[in-house]
């Protein structure tokens, strides 16, 4: 075969060279190479967003709708990234690398629009705000979601009018699609999980209330399902303290890492355990938190090293980190653009398993 050395090609205009047709080989140092690998795993991905929650702005909420975005790689502050299609505090139900799934929530006190069906999605690699996914079937408040980068999953919750009866419901959408959710299975009792996490093959979910407003019962056990399949959900062990109001939950696809919380409305814990989600069995101390409180939901989001959670102290901004793979406090993120209390979060950059 003949070597065809080039250096420089042009047309008569000067725009455009010589169109090679056929099959073609060229051994340049100069030549291009192309990136392989998923489009969505080319760089650019890395962030985290916190979504909706509410503030002490009573009765307008601004708070409610805000949308910020962090880059987890580095430390500092969120920056503004949009609004929510409709302001609420919301729940996670998990994300793929290029998209990320809030749903359900309402809104403090007796507004009309209390409980929302509304799943909203963002894309991560750009910025502007929510779009409408679709609408829950079933839609209590405050449930907690997960994915495994195919699947958004949401589970549980209760309803928002008194005595607020929880549920046992699960119910899934195809976060590539649009549209409204199905049913999945249910979990172990009439249960409203607050923590949730995710590996590429399981759903984790802890944090579990169960009974009725006051007689509410917070409990260690943690469940798991296995979300390409659907189902009812099994016993997986216990925490290491029943926290039913948490700081939230991270992952890096291997482990789970349970932030603070508290047995109730008191007696806050500022204990982070962890899990290995593969395995079956307890939660072992990893370390604690700088703060602590009893607001739920605080909302986080995590990479394959770093996870990122916001306190869930009253009305709070602060955003800390831990390094998945040890074990260790939690130490100073920075601060999202307002304080608020029960919103949700999710990341683009751990491997498309949700947070």
């Amino acid at each position: 075969m003949a070597d065809f050395n080039v250096n420089h090609i042009t047309g008569k205009q000067g725009q455009q060279g010589t169109v090679l047709a056929g099959i073609t080989t060229v051994n340049s140092t100069g030549s291009m190479r192309i990136p392989s690998g998923p489009t969505e795993h080319r760089g650019g991905r890395g962030r985290g967003f916190w979504a909706g929650g509410y503030g002490p702005g009573a009765p307008s909420y601004p708070e409610l709708s805000t949308i910020d975005k962090i880059e987890i790689a580095t430390v500092g502050n969120a920056i503004d990234f949009g609004d929510l299609s409709v302001g609420r505090y919301c729940s996670n139900m998990g994300s793929s690398s290029t998209r990320g799934l809030f749903a359900a929530g309402g809104h403090p006190g007796s507004n009309p629009n209390y409980r929302s069906q509304v799943i909203d999605y963002i894309t991560t690699s750009s910025s502007g705000g929510a779009s409408d996914f679709g609408d829950l079937t079933f839609a209590p408040v405050r449930g907690a979601g997960f994915s495994d980068g195919i699947r958004g999953v949401y589970a549980g919750g209760y309803s928002a009018i008194s005595p607020y009866h929880m549920f046992s419901h699960i119910q899934f959408v195809n976060i590539a699609s649009i549209g409204d959710s199905s049913d999945f299975g249910n979990l172990i009792g009439a249960s409203r999980p607050t923590i949730s996490t995710a590996s590429p093959t399981r759903g984790v979910l802890t944090g579990i209330q169960q009974g009725n407003s006051p007689s509410t019962t917070t409990l260690k056990d943690i469940q798991y399902v296995t979300t390409a399949t659907g189902g009812d959900a099994q016993e997986f062990g216990d925490l290491t303290i029943a926290k039913g109001f948490s700081d939230g939950v991270t992952s890096n696809g291997v482990r789970g890492i349970f932030f603070s919380g508290a047995q109730g409305p008191s007696n806050a814990k500022n204990t982070i355990d962890y899990i290995t989600i593969a395995t079956l069995g307890n939660a072992i101390d990893f370390g604690d938190q700088i703060s602590t409180h009893n607001y739920e939901s605080a909302g986080n989001a995590s990479n394959k090293t770093r996870g990122v959670v916001k306190s869930t102290v009253s009305n709070s901004a602060d955003l800390e980190y831990i390094t998945i793979s040890t074990t260790g406090n939690g130490t100073d993120f920075g601060d999202l653009t307002v304080g608020r209390n029960v919103n949700c979060g999710v990341g683009d950059a751990n491997g498309g398993i949700g947070d």
